[in-house]
Parts: C-alpha cells; sequence; structure tokens
C-alpha cells in the first residue's frame, strides 16, 4: 500500500474511534464511511533533475514536446503513490533556468540518445514560461531549478576537455571559472527570489516547495576513476573537488538561503544522498553514461533508484502541515 494511503487509513481509523468514545451514538459514527481527502493540486516545475531525460529513468511521458519528462522521474513515482488524492501538472523541463520557470519560453533539447548525443527529433518548438501552468488555486508548487542559471553543463562539458588535455594533472577547470563564481552565485540568487515571487503572485495561498540538488561528488574525490564514462570521464581529482565545494554545496546554500528568506519549504537532498554519489558503488546517480553495451547517456543525472529516494522526501515535504 502507498505511504500516504497507509497514513490516511491510521488516521481515518483514529478519528472514527475517538468519535466512538466521546459519543453515545459512537457505534454508528464508527460506521460511516471517511470522508475522501481533498484532492492536491500539484505543479511541479524545474529542471531536468526533475524531468528525468535520462534512459535510466525510464520511457518519455507525453506531451513529447522536447522537455524529457520521464515516466520515473519523481513527480510521476509521486504520482503513482497519491493516486487519485493528487492532480500533478509537470511542466518541468531539461535545461531550464529559473527564469524560463517565471518569465522566458525556453526551446527544449530533448533527450540525449546515441550514437551521437543528440535527440533525433529536434528541433522543437519553444514551451511557455513554467509558471503559465500554474493556478491561482493550486495548493502546492514544488521547484527543483538553479543548475542552468551557473552553467553548469557547460562547465561540466570544459571541465572534461581541461582535463584531458591536461592528462588529469592540477585544476584546468578552477583555473578557467573560480573567479567567475560569486557572480554567477549572485545571479541565482537574484533569479530565485524573482521566481519566488513570481510564483507566489500567481498562486498567493499556495505551498512552495524547493528542491535542492543531491551528492554528486563524493567527499574524497580521489575515489573517482579518471577516465572511466560511466563516472566523470576526464575530470581531475583536483577540479572534482573544487567543483564539489565551490559549485554544489553553495549552489543548495542559496537555494536554502532564498527558500528561507520567502518563508518557504526546503527539501535538502544533499545529506540523505552522502555516500550515493556518481564514484560510488551503490550510486543514486550516474555519470557520463549509464552504460556502455548498450550505449546508454547519462550526462550526471539520477537514476531511477536516485529519483525514487527524491520522492520519498518530496512527498513528505507535500504531506507536511
Amino acid at each position: 500500500m502507498p505511504r500516504l494511503l497507509s497514513r490516511l487509513a491510521v488516521a481515518g481509523s483514529a478519528v472514527a474511534l475517538a468519535a466512538g468514545l466521546i459519543s453515545p451514538t459512537g457505534a454508528r459514527a464508527a460506521a460511516r464511511p471517511t470522508p475522501r481527502p481533498a484532492t492536491l493540486h500539484w505543479a511541479a516545475l524545474g529542471d531536468s533533475y526533475t524531468a528525468g531525460v535520462i534512459e535510466a529513468t525510464g520511457d518519455l511521458t507525453e506531451p513529447r514536446d522536447g522537455c524529457a519528462r520521464t515516466e520515473l522521474s519523481y513527480p510521476e513515482v509521486i504520482r503513482r503513490d497519491l493516486g487519485s488524492l493528487a492532480d500533478l501538472h509537470d511542466v518541468s523541463c531539461g535545461g531550464a533556468t529559473t527564469e524560463n520557470v517565471y518569465a522566458t519560453k525556453q526551446s527544449p533539447i530533448g533527450r540525449p540518445l546515441p550514437p551521437d548525443g543528440t535527440d533525433p527529433n529536434a528541433p522543437y518548438p519553444p514551451v511557455p514560461p513554467q509558471i503559465d501552468a500554474v493556478s491561482p488555486d493550486a495548493d502546492v508548487i514544488t521547484v527543483g531549478v538553479g543548475g542552468n542559471d551557473l552553467g553548469f553543463a557547460q562547465i561540466l562539458k570544459d571541465c572534461i576537455e581541461l582535463g584531458a588535455a591536461g592528462h588529469g594533472q592540477g585544476t584546468p577547470c578552477k583555473d578557467k571559472y573560480d573567479a567567475s563564481l560569486p557572480d554567477r552565485l549572485q545571479r541565482l540568487g537574484s533569479g530565485y527570489d524573482a521566481m519566488l515571487d513570481s510564483l507566489h503572485a500567481k498562486a498567493p495561498a499556495a505551498r512552495v516547495v524547493t528542491v535542492g540538488y543531491p551528492h554528486l561528488i563524493p567527499e574524497d574525490a580521489a575515489r573517482c576513476r579518471y577516465g572511466d564514462l560511466q563516472q566523470f570521464a576526464t575530470f581531475t581529482t583536483g577540479d572534482l573537488a573544487w567543483a564539489r565545494t565551490a559549485i554544489l554545496e553553495p549552489l543548495n546554500g542559496v537555494i536554502a538561503a532564498r527558500t528561507a528568506r520567502h518563508r518557504d519549504t526546503f527539501v535538502d537532498l544533499y545529506p540523505g544522498s552522502t555516500g550515493h554519489s556518481v564514484c560510488d558503488p551503490d550510486h543514486w546517480l550516474d555519470g557520463i553514461l549509464t552504460s556502455y553495451l548498450p550505449l546508454r547517456y547519462a550526462l550526471v543525472h539520477p537514476n531511477a533508484t536516485g529519483q525514487a529516494h527524491i520522492a520519498a522526501q518530496v512527498e513528505d515535504a507535500l504531506l507536511a502541515t
């Protein structure tokens, strides 16, 4: 039985028992069916870590608009758990930024597929700002976004290329990007503020739940194998350690701080995913590739196990009062 339905059954039994203890007609009251809980009107917004995108998170869902939402992404996992108790409108989209959530159209790039790593059905028409899908009477909005505001995909690509050029030595990616990070993080903070302000203006009564990023890189970056495409390919050890402390952890810090400023709820995926990074045996995220044979791209995203663990934490936040 899904976790929510179990909770509702327990809660309904407790209410019926209490009624029987305090009412002279308790037997009849307990026999009446428990009123059906109201449907939760939920909008799921975000980037590829919400949408799923990669083949390791299942088949694409409809509509196939290039945003690459998948059947094993955490919104879909929660949708199945809640059943008819939730009315989900998922418009998350791979590659989205905070601005694509609250203000501007996005041109989706689809799902990366072999042999050349691009979606054979691309290009796709632009999709509207995700906020357009938020109903003014929404009960809850989840949003997981921010990495693309920092340019994470381009940084990842450059770190791999620079690491290969330097034969795995030094910190060439840090040397290229470190000075720009304070400004990038500041712009991210401003974008998050504008996004949350816009979401609250669109749906004043909705609870807003922001979702951070999991533990991509282990505490000891030396555990990652240089040149392994199922991990971080030719990212140097020094650059991996830098990326964890200078990009990923500050990214989560900005999201947590701006969420708190708006008195919203932050789902911190980082602590619970420790020990499950790309380079750990029990990894909840796949590296550049999920597998060689068949060739399946991942580009450092949560796999189905990772999405399931995200779903458990986000669902708890959705059901909190």
